[in-house]
């Protein structure tokens, strides 16, 4: 069995409490997990201007090259791992055994990863507005002859990770190439992917002392928001409102990512339901940037009625199953309580669940539960279910006057609009409340990572500023 350390500052560290990960199914032991305290980080994160200091000692374009060899690494090699190796074979076994994630889309997320790490140059120039990096390195050079100035505004960036889905590694992965260190908490049930990124960038030759990864505790992410000048957390609701307002934090929480469809195409809703159903159950329905509802001023009932006819039939599969669709819920008794939240709303006055008539929605193993797809239809924006969403696929079709809908969808990550009418898209692209907006046949699944996902990481990284200089 695997004995995976806490990493300080690219050194492994022996921590005397541990944590076993097991199979979510057998509960057979895959791994011991070191686990670091708040006190042990504070202590680290002194040492965190070293950092920056080493990776500005490299050029960015050199680093940009490494994270490409680092890529093919982490997508095809065998990499040390704690006490161990661990090859391709090995790390998305152990990934999907410790999260319930099928092995398919363990695979699909390795990818997205691996095309964020070989195509940095570009995913920059994209970021940075075609900014020349070395003005990042230096703090300032000229631009059409005017001096400009931008300002790390840490030397390292911070994260607390998720463990339900391993693309949201994409997010923070720029952050080295802009020459700054990474200190990371692994999710406690996806520790898989930071680790090996981790051992590919030091084989690649990225200097391992830019690296602090944390697995632990509240404490643990607690001290790394603490103490980070700039870092991310994934979380909940309530961790957005936490900490919103921070400057200091940027909070990747739910989506309620969404797809309107205007009054100009609501009638031609046949042929959209691919892009519907792709929206909903792509990634088991995980991300932030799966479709939580639908809207339409007509036609809601059929278009819930033809996609639950789609996924209501979607069943529990071998997480080696190629077919499989749905990650289970491993922390136990986490899927009963979603699910006896939704049922709850289900009950409401104007809501209708679809999927009901394909067969149970809970299944419940020994060690773990899944629920099976589920599609609600609401008469109203009023009811409940339609500001709410889960992780798996799970969406409501909501009724709702085309005049209405900007005003009333609420906060969206991603908004896909089948519409045409110029007045619609413009109120869209007005509405602050909307963060990514397709307009066309794009699902909301699928970004182009050429563009911010949430935010812009450069604007959060570095402060652009007045700069001047004269000679003496």
């Amino acid at each position: 069995m695997l004995s995976i350390p806490v990493v300080r500052w690219g050194k492994p560290y022996d921590s005397l409490e541990k944590e076993e990960i097991r199979h979510f199914l057998t509960g057979e032991p895959i791994a011991t997990l070191g686990q670091a305290n708040g006190g042990l980080i504070q202590r680290d994160m002194r040492r965190a201007d070293q950092a920056r200091r080493t990776l500005c000692s490299i050029p960015c374009a050199e680093l940009i090259k490494r994270l490409a060899h680092a890529a093919e690494l982490y997508e095809r090699g065998t990499l040390p791992l704690g006490d161990g190796r661990q090859n391709v074979e090995e790390f998305v076994f152990q990934q999907s055994a410790s999260t319930g994630i099928p092995v398919a889309m363990c695979l699909s997320n390795m990818a997205k990863n691996s095309f964020v790490l070989k195509s940095m140059e570009q995913v920059l120039e994209c970021l940075t507005r075609g900014l020349d990096l070395n003005v990042l390195t230096r703090g300032y050079g000229v631009e059409r002859g005017v001096t400009i100035s931008y300002q790390a505004q840490s030397p390292v960036l911070g994260a607390v990770l998720p463990s339900n889905s391993p693309g949201v590694h994409t997010l923070w992965l720029p952050a080295l190439p802009l020459q700054l260190g990474l200190v990371l908490k692994p999710g406690s049930q996806e520790p898989w992917t930071p680790y090996r990124l981790f051992a590919a960038f030091v084989e690649a030759g990225i200097p391992a002392e830019v690296f602090g990864l944390y697995p632990g505790g509240h404490d643990a992410g607690a001290a790394i928001l603490s103490t980070s000048r700039r870092a991310m957390i994934f979380g909940s609701s309530a961790t957005v409102e936490q900490y919103r307002g921070n400057p200091r934090v940027q909070v990747h929480g739910p989506g309620f990512s969404k797809i309107v469809l205007g009054d100009d195409l609501v009638d031609h809703w046949r042929d959209y339901l691919d892009l519907m159903v792709e929206s909903i159950y792509a990634n088991g329905g995980r991300g932030c940037i799966n479709c939580s509802s639908i809207w339409a001023s007509r036609h809601t009932r059929e278009i819930a009625d033809a996609i639950a006819e789609r996924l209501g039939p979607v069943d529990v599969k071998p997480p080696d199953d190629s077919d499989a669709g749905l990650a289970a819920f491993t922390v136990p008794g986490a899927g009963k309580s979603i699910w006896n939240m939704i049922e709850s709303d289900l009950r409401q006055s104007g809501v209708t669940d679809v999927t009901s008539r394909y067969g149970d929605r809970l299944i419940e193993m020994e060690r773990c539960a899944y629920i099976r797809p589920v599609i609600a239809h609401c008469d109203s924006p009023e009811r409940d279910i339609a500001k709410k969403e889960y992780m798996f696929p799970f969406a409501s079709v909501v009724q709702c006057p085309q005049d209405e809908l900007v005003s009333r969808i609420g906060q969206t990550l991603v908004c896909t609009a089948l519409t045409r009418n110029e007045t619609l898209i413009r109120s869209l692209s007005d509405a602050t409340h909307v963060d990514r907006l397709n307009v066309g046949r794009i699902p909301t699944t699928r970004l182009n990572w050429l563009q911010p996902h949430e935010g812009n990481l450069i604007e959060f990284l570095f402060r652009s500023r007045a700069y001047q200089t004269q000679e003496f």
